[in-house]
């Protein structure tokens, strides 16, 4: 343990030199004229930071998940599974590029289809090739 320049005893150097560096900040040069931005100094470096965090990591990111989506909506095909972002699951029937258009299967056993844009689907769940249905066995 040492005491610092301001008399209390610290128990490691980053924080004597957190309050060093502190201190020599917001001191004011007593021999020219106050600085008019000096209170704007600490809002705008930190805005400066944020604004690197969003260029540096948020872009990118969003801009992978959005390669990610269209690659999703350029592949999908008949006998997809999918969830909409209504949370709809069902089957695509008929998938129609030109038109940005989805037909899916909600329901079996009435066949009812639901007609929305491509941009609905919010994930697609997997495929059911119509010669891989086998009937599950029970085991005793």
């Amino acid at each position: 343990m040492w005491k610092s320049a301001f008399g209390a005893v610290q128990g490691g150097f980053v924080v004597d030199f957190m309050l060093t560096t502190s201190c020599c900040l917001l001191a004011q040069a007593a021999d020219g004229p106050p600085n008019p931005w000096q209170g704007l100094q600490l809002p705008m470096m930190a805005l400066m930071v944020f604004a690197m965090y969003i260029f540096i990591v948020q872009q990118p990111r969003a801009k992978r998940e959005q390669q990610t989506r269209q690659q999703m909506l350029k592949n999908l095909k008949k006998n997809d599974h999918v969830l909409t972002t209504g949370g709809i699951y069902g089957v695509v029937t008929q998938v129609q590029f030109d038109a940005d258009e989805v037909t899916i299967r909600v329901d079996d056993a009435s066949n009812t289809r639901l007609r929305m844009t491509l941009s609905s689907i919010a994930r697609v769940l997997g495929d059911d090739p119509a010669g891989d249905k086998e009937p599950k066995k029970e085991t005793k």
